[in-house]
C-alpha cells in the first residue's frame, strides 16, 4: 500500500514578480517508497515530449528548455524533474542544474535508460553518460525505459538489465531504481531474480486509459510497486469542442468550479488521489506552479469514484507504445 507523507512548507520570498501568485503556505507531499525512501508526489517538469529531439547537437540545444526547468527550481519546496536518454535533452537539464541556487537535496531527479533504442551499452553505461551531461553524481530514481529487451538487440536480458541497475543502487548512483512500460509478466520475470525490487514503475496512466497493460494498477498496488502516471492529462490535450457536454467533461468542468482550480489540476489531484504519482509539464510558468502546489485542495471520495467511472466509460485512449499495447485495449478501462 502506497504510504503518503506530508508536510507544509513556509516558501522563501522571491523577489521575482512571476512567483507572487504561489500560494504563501505551501503543502508538498511525499510517498514513501518501498524501501523506506521518500518521493515528491508529482513531478512537474518532464523534459521529453515537446523537447524530445532525434539528434543532441548545440543546434538543437533549447534555451526555452533551460528556462522551463530553472522557473521551476526557482519554486519552493522539493523539485521532481523527469529526464530520459531517448528524450536528448541532458545538456539543458545539465545547464539548469548549473545555474540554479537549489541545493541538490530540493530536486528530485529520475532517468531513464533507452532499452528499445540503443544509445549506449548498457544501464551502467548510459547512467555515467547521463551524469556527467546533467552535472551531478547521483540520479534520485533510475528506470529501464521499457521492458523491450533481448540478447540479440541488446546484448544481454531484462534480467542481466536488472542485476545492472541493482548494482547501480548499491554504488549509489542511482538512489531508487525501477521500470518504465512494463506489464504484468515483465515485472514477474524481474522480481524473480530481484534482489533490490523495483521501486516504480512509470506508466501511461490518465482516466481514459487505467490499466495500460492487463491488471497492472492492481498488480503494483498489491506488490508496493509505485506506479507513475505520463500523459495524465491526454483527456485534455486530445478533447475536442463536441467533448464538451460528454459526462466526464462536465463533471471535470463542474469540479474545476467549485474547486476553484483548472480542469488539469482535478485530474491530477485525481490521479494522486488513485495512489499514482503524475508526472506532467508545461511551457507554461503558471501551470508549472500549479503542478507543484497540487496539493492545496482535495478530492473527496464520492468525486474520485465518479471521475474513476465516467473515465472507465470512455474508450481507450492510448498516446504512445500503441504498435504494441493497442492489443490490450479490451482490458485497458478495467479495474
Amino acid at each position: 500500500m502506497v504510504q503518503i507523507w506530508m508536510c507544509i512548507l513556509r516558501p522563501r520570498v522571491w523577489d521575482d514578480q512571476k512567483h507572487q501568485s504561489i500560494m504563501m503556505s505551501f503543502h508538498q507531499k511525499f510517498i514513501v517508497l518501498n524501501n523506506g525512501n521518500k518521493i515528491p508526489a508529482i513531478a512537474i517538469i518532464g523534459t521529453g515530449t515537446r523537447w524530445f529531439k532525434n539528434v543532441e547537437t548545440d543546434a538543437t540545444f533549447s534555451n526555452s528548455l533551460v528556462e522551463q526547468i530553472m522557473y521551476a527550481l526557482e519554486l519552493p519546496g522539493i523539485v521532481h524533474i523527469d529526464a530520459a536518454e531517448i528524450y536528448r535533452t541532458y545538456p539543458e537539464v545539465g545547464k539548469a542544474l548549473s545555474l540554479t541556487k537549489k541545493p541538490r537535496d530540493e530536486i528530485f531527479l529520475t532517468d531513464k535508460y533507452s532499452t528499445q533504442i540503443k544509445v549506449s551499452d548498457s544501464p551502467a553505461a548510459g547512467l555515467e553518460v547521463s551524469l556527467k551531461k546533467m552535472g551531478t553524481d547521483y540520479v534520485d530514481l533510475y528506470l529501464l525505459h521499457s521492458p523491450f529487451v533481448s540478447k540479440e538487440a541488446n546484448g544481454f536480458t531484462l534480467e542481466e538489465a536488472w542485476k545492472d541497475m541493482e548494482q547501480l543502487y548499491k554504488a549509489g548512483k542511482a538512489k531508487n531504481i525501477g521500470v518504465s512500460n512494463f506489464a504484468v509478466k515483465d515485472l514477474e520475470k524481474i522480481l524473480k531474480i530481484a534482489e533490490v525490487k523495483p521501486q516504480v514503475n512509470q506508466i501511461e496512466f490518465s482516466p481514459f486509459l487505467q490499466n495500460q497493460t492487463p491488471g497492472i494498477y492492481k498488480f503494483c498496488q498489491d506488490n508496493n510497486i509505485l506506479l507513475e502516471a505520463y500523459s495524465p492529462l491526454a483527456p485534455l490535450q486530445k478533447k475536442t469542442a463536441q467533448d464538451d457536454s460528454k459526462p466526464f467533461f462536465e463533471y471535470v468542468k463542474e469540479l474545476s468550479e467549485k474547486y476553484f482550480k483548472s480542469e488539469a489540476q482535478i485530474i491530477l489531484r485525481w490521479v494522486s488521489k488513485r495512489g499514482v504519482l503524475p508526472v506532467t509539464t508545461s511551457s507554461k510558468p503558471q501551470r508549472i506552479s500549479d503542478a507543484q502546489n497540487l496539493f492545496s485542495f482535495d478530492l473527496t471520495d464520492e468525486e474520485v469514484d465518479e471521475i474513476t467511472e465516467l473515465g472507465l466509460a470512455h474508450e481507450p485512449l492510448r498516446l504512445y507504445w500503441n504498435e504494441v499495447y493497442d492489443k490490450y485495449n479490451y482490458a485497458a478501462q478495467k479495474v
